[in-house]
């Protein structure tokens, strides 16, 4: 993975940057990590190829004083600070090879000290077949995403709507865009979710909101990268398939669901 996400806490004493993992299961990993390796560094921390990677880290705002925040991201993207409660969130895409339907990609916060898992485990302690056993000191240690998404659906940006155009039950909700998949028998993905929160905390649920985007199983005209949203409140979408931006609106007599314009 080679693009980096930067964002500023929400009272820009701290850089965070997302870094994500050079392989699918951290190849060149094999075997325990360097000595005194687990006392420098928070648990999970990854090591030789993949050293600084797969983490969240955290700098001055000048770029000094570099720390790993968070670890076992595989690829935390669109990395973004909630506004209200200040939590750091990302989308973050997993590893393949365990079949069409494991393990789920997902959008969480990101907690200062916390390990998510990779590339031993996902969803908490459940072990990696293909790693079984390599670290099962760190089962006990692991922090649960907050929504999961369906496996392969590729997320890429997270935005939290605070625009007024749309219905009051968006306000404070977040979109996320879904790349889609490229190695799942059925396509996934390919479209813009809303995740659903209630006083500032996620439901742990997500809904449809942009989709249209696959023509068939061998076609597809769209795939989202991105959510921003502008000062009328109306959301613009990216998408890298044909180089295209949306734009999403809201008016009277549309209903909520019928957004696009």
């Amino acid at each position: 993975h080679w693009t980096r996400d930067l964002a500023f806490s929400a009272d820009g004493k701290q850089l965070f940057v997302s870094v994500g993992s050079v392989s699918n299961l951290g190849s060149g990993m094999s075997g325990r990590p360097p000595p005194g390796w687990a006392e420098a560094e928070p648990p999970g921390a990854a090591w030789g190829p993949e050293q600084d990677r797969a983490d969240v880290l955290s700098f001055s705002p000048e770029g000094r004083d570099k720390r790993i925040f968070a670890a076992g991201l595989r690829n935390c993207s669109g990395l973004t600070v909630q506004p209200g409660t200040g939590a750091l969130w990302c989308a973050v895409n997993e590893r393949d090879g365990l079949g069409d339907n494991l393990p789920p990609d997902y959008a969480t916060t990101v907690r200062d000290g916390a390990f998510y898992g990779w590339p031993w485990f996902y969803i908490g302690a459940h072990e990696d077949p293909r790693l079984k056993g390599s670290h099962s000191e760190l089962a006990g240690r692991i922090t649960v995403p907050d929504v999961l998404i369906q496996p392969h659906s590729a997320p890429l940006g997270i935005t939290f709507y605070l625009g007024a155009q749309f219905p009051p039950e968006y306000r404070g909700d977040a979109f996320v865009a879904l790349h889609g998949s490229w190695n799942r028998s059925q396509r996934t993905g390919y479209k813009v979710i809303r995740l659903l929160f209630r006083d500032g905390r996620p439901t742990g649920e997500y809904e449809d909101f942009l989709t249209g985007f696959v023509a068939s199983e061998s076609s597809v005209w769209g795939r989202p990268v991105d959510v921003a949203v502008m000062k009328d409140g109306s959301l613009l979408v990216s998408e890298d398939a044909n180089g295209t931006i949306w734009r999403v609106s809201y008016g009277p007599g549309h209903p909520a669901s019928d957004l696009v314009k």
